[in-house]
């Protein structure tokens, strides 16, 4: 069942200049651009009322404009996709307990109803943002690419790491995996762009860590689905073969 939110809106952060991959939201994927596939994609959850395009350069705001995807001109020194997010909440204006989405531009096989999961705690007043996770196999544990993240027994995140948490001292346990999707209400995603880096933020290279260190919880949701983020030119391959099927009349 859906969760009642009185505004909740996805945003999608496109930057261009990506240090791995230059104009990825741009890369044709099945004759679309990449953005188009996730905006596709995110629009079909049944909460998000809005769904958006922020970006930074000029080439991207034409696609999507020839796309009819809506789309933001932001600024092109944000240190984050989540400062990007913000900015463009900003200009649409959002109430203070609005819930804002950070779509990650880079995942085009995204499926909805991991958005659907990852709202569902804003039901909840108190609830100031919320994340998801999925078990991890076990050769992926020591993957430093793989985000890590342990829970309270509420579902409340205690800390997130590029190494394996928990250690695994009597045998092998579950070990979550972090799905870099982020919803926060907007008074809390404003807080959040106003703190500088913590010192286990720089350490880990994990923006979300600036939450815990100001004490502010964060839910962690568990789904079942399986993300397909676009890192390098080299995981086109993966997206073109999972996709081709699915074009198919």
């Amino acid at each position: 069942m859906a969760a009642h939110l009185n505004e909740c809106v996805g945003i999608i952060p496109a930057r261009y200049d990506s240090k791995r991959f230059p104009g990825k939201p741009l890369v044709d994927i099945l004759g679309k651009p990449m953005f188009w596939h996730v905006y596709e994609r995110a629009r079909r959850c049944p909460e998000l009322q809005q769904v958006f395009l922020a970006t930074d350069d000029n080439r991207i705001l034409a696609a999507a404009k020839a796309c009819d995807v809506p789309a933001l001109m932001t600024r092109s020194d944000h240190p984050s996709g989540t400062d990007r997010v913000m900015e463009a909440a900003e200009q649409l204006g959002l109430k203070p307990d609005a819930v804002v989405v950070n779509v990650q531009g880079d995942e085009p096989l995204l499926v909805p109803a991991m958005l659907s999961q990852l709202v569902q705690p804003f039901s909840d007043p108190t609830i100031q943002a919320a994340t998801l996770a999925q078990q991890l196999a076990a050769e992926d544990s020591e993957d430093p690419d793989r985000v890590k993240v342990v829970c309270s027994l509420s579902g409340r995140a205690l800390y997130f790491s590029r190494r394996a948490i928990p250690h695994q001292s009597n045998g092998t346990g579950p070990v979550l995996g972090h799905i870099g999707l982020y919803a926060f209400r907007m008074a809390c995603l404003k807080r959040f762009v106003s703190w500088p880096p913590g010192p286990l933020e720089r350490s880990e290279r994990l923006e979300q860590l600036r939450l815990l260190e100001h004490d502010v919880p964060i839910q962690v949701m568990l789904t079942e689905h399986r993300s397909h983020s676009v890192d390098r030119p080299k995981d086109l391959k993966v997206i073109c073969d999972i996709l081709k099927p699915m074009t198919k009349p």
